[in-house]
């Protein structure tokens, strides 16, 4: 008799190429249930986005009362290390073992960050808190311990989803990489979604001890399920240890500038980061906001999160069949940047007179926008890029996106907190501040449209023009249009 588990994967399976297209990347030799086995590196991301952008950014700014810029520029800390996504992608697709490992050591690295910073947070809490012995710590140490936890996490969260996804694309053909990185998404979204619930059922009746101890169970968590992920998914071998040894590789230098002067790839890096940025500054503020303007509890702001969430993973899998049945990456962005902009209008109009139900809708909105837009992006990018340097791309895709994403948060933290201070006894509403930063989301959008319509139109021309003999030599040229 089949086994519940075996089951459930093969009528996941047989669902998966209608409803969810990536599922069926899954093949004899790397079978589903392996492949799942791996993406719990990405439940760990999601669990540790969850609690650092949703949970803990409005505990701190409304129960601890932080101010909301500190907050945010703690929750931009990890951009010091976006930019070595690049790097640490490159460092993995050339990295020498005596047992031919590449990716693993890499993962495990960035495990012991994870568990580092999660470590130290719930020590930074008690500080700031006030809560038993703590109440007599200087608050400066509660700052700078909440600053070197969220860095440690962060930089955990970098290495290990960059050198995964690597790690997921090794193991399929090329033509099925980025089914693969979408079901690691997917996993990812699923982490969020999870978490998301589960903290916000665990903080019902919040008090600083609750949430120190769900702190310190997302890090025992964390290590096991990262563990189980690199169980036996990348084979010893001795062979490939001494051909890597041997390999004559190009200088990080030189293999970053092969990529960015590919025809096409900076305009696409351009509204790659416009459009992260203009999706990114809500991560902040959408909870507080919550909190607030509407008088949402901790456990509905967490929610939110869930929310958002399914979004994504809708315009995940809306990307992954549009893109699969031939659809150009870059047309899959255009449409998810245009979805933006709606539900941030829907979002705005909530405080102002209209719907409440507005706000959880307008979320799933922005969710959705940003899923068919960060996974078309994804695949532009991997299609840009050699089979041997797929580690480098996925690295510069993260490294742009984060870094993008990080100075969004910290510009709508201190945008927020400077007109709350002019608006300081004046009368305004509390929602005032948050809503001019949801429009300024509304403009980066537009300007993300703007520089990608050129790339659509060069797509259209060259299906009418037949390509040339430089371009048929030099597919990497112009794959990213695909």
């Amino acid at each position: 008799m089949r086994s519940l588990r075996t089951i459930a994967i093969n009528r996941l399976a047989a669902v998966g190429p209608r409803y969810l297209p990536f599922l069926d990347v899954a093949t004899d030799e790397v079978p589903l249930s392996r492949l799942l086995r791996l993406s719990l590196f990405q439940v760990t991301v999601g669990m540790a986005l969850v609690l650092l952008a949703g949970t803990l950014n409005r505990v701190m700014i409304v129960e601890l009362n932080v101010p909301a810029s500190l907050v945010a520029i703690m929750l931009a800390l990890p951009l010091v290390f976006a930019p070595l996504r690049t790097f640490i992608g490159y460092k993995s697709d050339v990295h020498v073992s005596a047992l031919g490992l590449r990716r693993v050591p890499y993962i495990w690295k960035g495990t012991l960050y994870q568990f580092g910073g999660f470590a130290i947070m719930p020590f930074a809490l008690l500080v700031l808190s006030g809560y038993g012995e703590a109440v007599d710590a200087p608050r400066w140490v509660g700052y700078t311990s909440a600053g070197l936890a969220f860095l440690l996490v962060g930089a955990g969260v970098h290495m290990v989803q960059t050198v995964g996804l690597a790690l997921a694309t090794d193991l399929v053909k090329e033509d099925d990489q980025p089914k693969v990185v979408g079901l690691m998404y997917v996993m990812l979204l699923f982490g969020m979604v999870i978490s998301a619930l589960v903290y916000g059922t665990l903080l019902e009746d919040y008090t600083p001890g609750k949430l120190i101890q769900m702190i310190q169970g997302a890090a025992v968590v964390t290590v096991a399920l990262n563990m189980a992920a690199m169980w036996k998914q990348e084979a010893r071998d001795r062979v490939r240890a001494r051909q890597m040894l041997e390999a004559q590789h190009d200088p990080f230098r030189e293999a970053i500038a092969r990529v960015a002067t590919s025809h096409g790839t900076i305009r696409l890096l351009l509204v790659i980061a416009l459009g992260t940025f203009g999706f990114g500054m809500a991560d902040v503020l959408l909870e507080p906001y919550g909190a607030q303007a509407l008088g949402l509890s901790v456990a509905d702001t967490t929610r939110l999160t869930a929310l958002l969430a399914t979004g994504t993973l809708i315009g995940f899998a809306i990307a992954s069949r549009n893109i699969g049945l031939g659809q150009m990456p870059v047309r899959v962005a255009l449409a998810g940047v245009a979805v933006g902009v709606p539900g941030f209008a829907g979002i705005i109009t909530s405080s102002l007179g209209g719907a409440a139900l507005l706000f959880p809708v307008g979320t799933v909105v922005i969710g959705l926008g940003a899923g068919l837009f960060g996974h078309a992006t994804l695949t532009a990018m991997m299609r840009a890029a050699p089979r041997d340097q797929v580690g480098l791309a996925l690295g510069t895709w993260g490294a742009v996106q984060a870094t993008a994403a990080g100075v969004g948060i910290a510009l709508a933290g201190i945008v927020r907190d400077v007109f709350v201070g002019l608006s300081h006894g004046t009368g305004n509403a509390p929602h005032a501040p948050y809503n001019i930063v949801f429009t300024a989301e509304i403009v980066f959008l537009a300007l993300a449209i703007l520089v990608a319509l050129p790339l659509a139109a060069r797509r259209a021309n060259n299906k009418a023009t037949p390509r040339s003999a430089d371009q048929q030599s030099n597919p990497v040229e112009v794959s990213w249009q695909r």
